[in-house]
């Protein structure tokens, strides 16, 4: 499977033009709900409350983020998903939350169930880490290994399941998946020896990769995010394996168009205040990025279709 096909980066993109409508649009009024699927303190989540600052600066009117975690983040976007269609409750994820699930079969729904407004950044910063325990230290350590001796951990059904998948593919590799959870518990996990490798934000894991405790692999992007520092591509070391994951702001089926293109306009202005990119690299080495509406879905699609042919296998594992 050509992994490079479905998922190259578009940076900033044509904006969103604002019209005398949208210009009179009320929202907002109050403060919004924002619902992610994911626990504090992760790059979901950093992304979120991020995001929540600046549109309060440019609107007035604040964000509360609601963290729900668990069950590949099907909580949380079945909460969006029942939630009024008034503007005021937000789902702030990413391709693991509302397609993944899908193709996976832990949600029986999908991006066609919400107004997807935008894609308001990409994360750019995932890398492929090794325990220091582990012994591997490059994809040739890897493939060298005894089919099933490497132990990966993953959270069954979400994003990162998929990318242990696709990697095993493209590197001809055989790990061990095995279902360890959130982010923290994969770090405490490659800490612990309990598990060899696992996909994860480097901004996460930078702290022990500096300290020697943690080895990075390579970096699932086309081309090196030049803020992860001096860590190579998996297509530099010959594997086909390109995985980007676009964050998706959505709401609730039915909610007023008008109100859907104006947090796109609004997620826009964010994204050009240089303040917004220097938070985002000191975070989790994450360049700007940004797709409006129709971009997006064209975007979320292509995704979705790419990743179809990994069904069976992620729902073999469940």
């Amino acid at each position: 499977m050509k992994t490079t096909a479905f998922l190259a980066i578009t940076t900033l993109a044509a904006g969103v033009a604002a019209t005398s409508t949208l210009a009179q649009t009320a929202w907002p009024e109050r403060t919004i709900n924002v619902i992610i699927g994911a626990s504090p303190g992760g790059d979901t989540d950093f992304n979120a409350r991020t995001m929540a600052r600046y549109f309060e600066e440019i609107t007035g009117t604040g964000m509360v983020i609601t963290n729900m975690p668990g069950g590949g983040a099907t909580i949380a976007t079945s909460a969006v998903r029942d939630a009024e269609a008034d503007g005021y409750t937000m789902l702030f994820g990413h391709t693991g939350h509302l397609i993944v699930t899908e193709v996976s079969g832990l949600a029986d729904y999908g991006i066609d169930d919400f107004e997807i407004c935008c894609i308001p950044a990409i994360d750019q910063g995932a890398v492929f880490v090794a325990s220091k325990a582990s012994g591997l230290t490059t994809v040739e350590d890897v493939k060298a290994r005894e089919p099933g001796s490497i132990t990966f951990g993953t959270e069954f059904g979400g994003y990162s399941h998929l990318q242990g998948l696709v990697f095993q593919q493209e590197t001809g590799t055989e790990m061990t998946i095995v279902d360890t959870g959130s982010a923290s518990e994969k770090i405490a996990a490659l800490l612990g020896g309990r598990i060899d490798m696992a996909g994860i934000a480097y901004g996460a894991v930078q702290d022990y990769h500096a300290a020697g405790q943690m080895v990075v692999l390579g970096q699932p992007n086309p081309e090196r995010n030049e803020l992860l520092g001096d860590i190579p591509t998996f297509t530099e070391q010959g594997v086909d394996f390109v995985m980007n994951n676009p964050y998706i702001i959505a709401f609730p089926k039915g909610t007023d168009p008008e109100i859907v293109a104006k947090m796109g306009e609004v997620m826009q202005q964010i994204t050009e205040i240089p303040e917004y990119a220097a938070d985002l690299e000191a975070g989790f080495k994450q360049p700007v990025a940004f797709l409006p509406q129709d971009e997006a879905m064209t975007r979320l699609n292509e995704i979705r279709d790419a990743y179809m042919p990994s069904r069976e296998a992620l729902q073999a594992a469940r």
